[in-house]
């Protein structure tokens, strides 16, 4: 007989830890992507920096270049401009196939990246490891400070708690009660990981309750619970500036581009509604269409299951002098970035003052070990910037679109409906071969801001419009760091996880064109709508 320390108990919180979860076991199809992966992208590296060298990264105007690649391109010259972009386009078409095919860990295909880049000339040394130091990333190492005082003190899990038991009180309305409680931290935590961390242990004991145990015993309870949740950590981030580093690098790049700031006010005011919209279509699609209760799946079945909640949330007994100083703390934090337009402090900065108020001694909140950093996420994602820089030195993705649209015939009569059309879909249904928004951002927004500049559009008319579909990571697995973590808990396959994907990731392009031609229309984003109509 088993010991009792050994006895699997469904309600136990300790049981839902991301370092408790079971590693889920490759399928014959990954297994033999990641064999393919690593000689694959030799192949292309070789190919196209060494043989191949596509002539039409030499066809261009040396006058249209951006004002740093231009600067770049006297500096050099045409053949080693030329032979920089060849290089560039290697690395980032190998290193893509080792980011799909999951051939070798993301953080580590990120570090081959930036020595790749110094190796072959196309960014200084100090250029390409300076990017570690990004704004963006000290934003997501703050953040993490600020989301690790929300752990170690239990504001986040009493919060939880609290809304859950409070307005929980059928199946129903747990799944409502999520959606809020998503939103809420999604105000606070500009890392949807930390969120998903967060809430983890919460949904499974939830959906445990309901029968839900995963593998062999999935029910449309657990499939939804967990969907659902993975729905609402990216949407949520999607409606605010600070949700997530990718929405933050976008802006940064446009405001690079114009010259002008956007400020947290100004996403909150275009995205906030739609965010909300997305969620609860994303609620009703899956409780009426994808994943229907059974009369069996919406009664608890284990008796006194929200009892054991309440019990773990009366165990939290009242708020103590650390917890209220938090949600002083975060309640300041987001006024200021509320109002970033009136001080003119950035989002980053507001987060490195929280964060330094949070650990400082004796009137702090919480000290440096309780700080959970994933470092290797801060690996790949300076990578992510490192290819940023590449681009911004060689040009490439406004000589790509050049040669693209040049190759198409599409001249400057072009309607920007047409444009705005194949740029918001690229980038929305990009997020089925990515494996970060950071990259995804780093790619298509600069593509927009290029389009944007031949055909004589505003930056921000194409480019906003683009950086808002960045949090569209929620389709399959390997499309974000929330998805491979909710995968491993078994409650859903990957055709569960694709229908209802898929399905949202379309239905939010949609309201974007439709936001496109009202909401964005008078918020002075688009140019007279799309089409034209109002």
């Amino acid at each position: 007989m088993d010991s009792k320390e050994n006895v699997f108990d469904p309600l136990d919180m300790s049981q839902y830890k991301i370092d408790k979860l079971p590693k889920r076991e490759k399928n014959k199809t990954e297994k033999f992507l990641t064999l393919l992966g690593p000689p694959l992208a030799v192949v292309a590296f070789v190919l196209l920096g060494f043989i191949l060298q596509p002539t039409f990264l030499h066809n261009f105007d040396p006058e249209k270049l951006t004002s740093g690649a231009k600067e770049v391109f006297d500096r050099v010259g045409s053949n080693v401009f030329y032979r920089n972009n060849c290089y560039m386009l290697a690395i980032f078409i190998a290193s893509l196939i080792l980011w799909i095919t999951g051939a070798i860990p993301n953080y580590l295909t990120s570090l081959i990246v930036i020595i790749s880049l110094v190796l072959t000339g196309v960014l200084p040394e100090k250029e390409a490891f300076a990017q570690l130091g990004h704004p963006v990333m000290w934003l997501n190492i703050m953040s993490f400070v600020l989301a690790s005082m929300l752990v170690s003190t239990g504001v986040a899990k009493r919060f939880a708690l609290w809304f859950l038991l409070k307005f929980g009180r059928n199946a129903s309305s747990i799944f409502l009660s999520f959606l809020v409680i998503n939103v809420v931290l999604s105000a606070f935590i500009s890392a949807t990981t930390a969120k998903a961390a967060i809430l983890l242990p919460i949904f499974m004991v939830i959906a445990a309750i309901y029968g839900a145990r995963g593998g062999d015993k999935r029910n449309n309870f657990g499939r939804s619970i967990v969907l659902q949740n993975l729905l609402y950590i990216n949407i949520g981030a999607s409606g605010f500036l600070t949700g997530s580093g990718a929405n933050l690098l976008a802006v940064s790049i446009i405001a690079g581009a114009t010259g002008s700031r956007i400020f947290f006010s100004d996403w909150l005011m275009a995205m906030f509604p739609m965010a909300i919209g997305l969620m609860l279509i994303g609620y009703l699609l899956a409780m009426r269409v994808f994943f229907p209760l059974k009369p069996e799946e919406r009664l608890p079945h284990i008796e006194g299951g929200m009892d054991r909640l309440r019990e773990v949330y009366n165990e939290m007994g009242p708020m103590s002098r650390k917890e209220k100083k938090a949600v002083i703390l975060f309640v300041t934090i987001l006024v200021l970035w509320s109002t970033d337009r009136l001080h003119g402090i950035s989002p980053t900065a507001v987060a490195f003052l929280g964060a330094i108020i949070a650990l400082l001694p004796r009137i702090g909140i919480l000290n440096w070990n309780e700080v959970d950093i994933p470092w290797h996420l801060m690996l790949f994602s300076a990578g992510a910037y490192t290819l940023g820089a590449g681009f911004a030195a060689t040009d490439l993705p406004s000589i790509s679109v050049n040669a693209f649209f040049d190759h198409l015939g599409m001249t400057q009569s072009t309607p920007f409906w047409v444009l705005y059309l194949l740029l918001t879909a690229v980038m929305v249904y990009s997020a089925l071969l990515f494996e970060s928004k950071t990259m995804r951002a780093m790619i298509f927004v600069p593509i927009a801001i290029g389009v944007a500049s031949r055909f004589g559009y505003t930056i921000e008319s194409l480019a906003l419009p683009v950086a808002f579909m960045t949090e569209h990571v929620y389709v399959l697995p390997f499309n974000s760091k929330p998805a491979a973590l909710l995968y491993e808990t078994g409650h859903y396959s990957i055709t569960d996880t694709f229908r209802y994907g898929i399905t949202m990731m379309t239905i939010a392009w949609f309201l974007n064109i439709l936001a496109g031609e009202t909401w964005f229309k008078l918020m002075g984003i688009t140019p007279n709508g799309l089409f034209g109509l109002f």
